[in-house]
């Protein structure tokens, strides 16, 4: 089973994110379920979707992913990054975009959230949970080859929108795309290609297909 936790703040399209991955999951003929987390999202709040897919033929009994199961997280903000960190593997990858979508709080006491500063951070814990888990012995796989660390990737989404010729609207399609192209999950970016045209709305299929090259 492979698990990929979605997380941003509301308007940055993290739903349609999830529908577009279980459309591409179903369109392989896997069982696949979706829930969704969200706050006051229309605040800025927080969003996170989670999708489970079934890719070795499994039956996916709950839709939402446990801690620490997270095979690929990909996040839209940073600071959201941070927050769904528990729910990543072991053996996983965050990839995040780096510009931050600063909250309330942080305005109102005029020190804004800094990207590099909460990337520091997450490797930081990324590291000591290696660590961790290097000291217990668990660092090989069931046939004795040694397992991946976790990794974060950091995408520049601003240069990779501008590539694209894409607004921030389509922020949700680069980011699934860059993920996917790590090639940590058995989803590609022809995947995403395909699920483009059955879930987004026609007037904004080419614009989301350009966005992705």
């Amino acid at each position: 089973m492979t698990n990929i936790l979605l997380a941003g703040v509301g308007g940055q399209g993290t739903v349609l994110a999830a529908k577009l991955l279980a459309c591409a999951a179903s369109s392989k003929g896997w069982h696949v379920r979706t829930a969704e987390t969200i706050g006051m999202a229309q605040r800025g709040g927080s969003v996170v979707s989670h999708v489970r897919m079934g890719d070795r033929g499994e039956e996916v009994l709950a839709p939402l992913i446990p801690h620490g199961k997270a095979d690929l997280i990909v996040a839209f903000e940073p600071g959201e990054a941070a927050r769904a960190l528990p729910y990543l593997s072991r053996t996983g990858m965050i990839v995040s975009a780096l510009t931050c979508v600063q909250p309330v709080t942080s305005s109102l006491s005029g020190e804004p959230h800094d990207a590099q500063q909460i990337f520091r951070q997450i490797q930081t814990l990324l590291y000591n949970e290696s660590m961790r888990t290097m000291a217990n012995g668990r660092r090989r796989t069931r046939n004795g080859a040694e397992a991946r660390k976790a990794e974060l990737v950091v995408v520049d989404d601003e240069a990779a929108l501008a590539r694209a010729g894409a607004s921030r609207k389509m922020l949700n399609t680069v980011m699934l795309a860059a993920a996917l192209g790590q090639g940590r999950v058995p989803l590609t970016v022809e995947d995403l290609r395909e699920a483009i045209p059955q879930v987004v709305k026609p007037q904004f299929v080419q614009a989301n297909l350009r966005a992705i090259g």
